[in-house]
């Protein structure tokens, strides 16, 4: 595993695992172990994922069996738009993810979307990150222009910023901005969540072939080697195993840039402009 050095310090393995659209508890809790049984130590999860909980038992099963310890292990979670209405509701809402997880930090908190009183919110973070309750903090879904606002009057600079990137939606431009702040990308939805053929794509099939390596362990390490964190999603224990050896080989320029130029300049999963969107998100509740 490649690991990244946050701005804080902190180091953050480059891969982990996502926890998003695994609901069920008791699958949950297992898929949890499993990955730290295959390697990972990044795991990912989120206040709106409704799965804290089993994210929590999955680990601390883990550490009883003496597969990894809590300090091996790097930890997110994030504070939903519900909790974004004030610098104290978003404070009390890490306290409330520490609770379901049973852990008392995480490595890294996240507000999971710029809406409500995001700046409110972020400074809630900033308490927990200042109190210890977090190693660090971080924002998700900051398109450029919400970032830089952010970053140009936040006291400290998020460490991570968790953003759609993949070959068919690249953001090169929204990279540069995150490198200008020293903040890390990280990919949600490294797959493209399976959109665009990207598993038969005749390109990356046939790029893997050359180094015994399926489409999607290349467009995973594609992302990599931009410096860009990634936490691909699956509950079956031999796609966790492919999705985590994409260590031993190194793509070429010529096979970077060929990636690369798949990309559409927009998504095709969710839309931050649509305003219909932005209602969707801010009525979803959590609690």
């Amino acid at each position: 595993m490649e690991f990244i050095t946050l701005n804080t310090g902190t180091k953050m393995p480059l891969e982990g695992f996502g926890v998003f659209q695994i609901p069920d508890a008791v699958q949950c809790e297992q898929v949890v172990y499993e990955a730290i049984k295959t390697g990972y130590r990044l795991l990912d999860t989120a206040a709106a994922y409704m799965n804290e909980e089993a994210v929590g038992k999955g680990v601390a099963r883990a550490i009883s069996e003496g597969l990894t310890t809590r300090e091996e292990l790097f930890i997110t979670t994030k504070v939903w738009v519900q909790d974004m209405k004030s610098e104290d509701t978003a404070y009390e809402a890490v306290k409330t993810s520490l609770t379901k997880l049973n852990m008392s930090y995480v490595d890294l908190i996240l507000l999971h979307q710029p809406m409500g009183d995001y700046f409110a919110a972020y400074r809630g973070i900033e308490k927990a990150y200042k109190d210890g309750l977090a190693k660090a903090i971080g924002v998700a879904n900051f398109y450029p222009a919400i970032l830089t606002n952010l970053c140009e009057n936040a006291e400290v600079i998020p460490a991570v910023n968790q953003v759609e990137l993949h070959p068919f939606f690249v953001q090169e431009a929204a990279l540069e901005n995150m490198k200008a702040y020293g903040v890390v990308p990280q990919a949600w939805g490294p797959l493209a969540e399976g959109k665009h053929g990207i598993f038969t794509d005749p390109e990356l099939v046939e790029i893997g072939k050359k180094y015994g390596k399926s489409a999607a362990q290349v467009v995973l390490r594609w992302n990599a080697q931009r410096g860009v964190s990634i936490i691909p999603k699956s509950v079956h224990a031999e796609r966790m195993e492919q999705n985590i050896d994409i260590w031993d080989f190194v793509l070429t320029e010529d096979e970077m840039a060929k990636i690369a130029a798949k990309d559409l300049g927009y998504s095709e999963i969710v839309n931050h402009d649509d305003p219909a969107f932005v209602r969707m998100l801010c009525g979803m509740k959590v609690h």
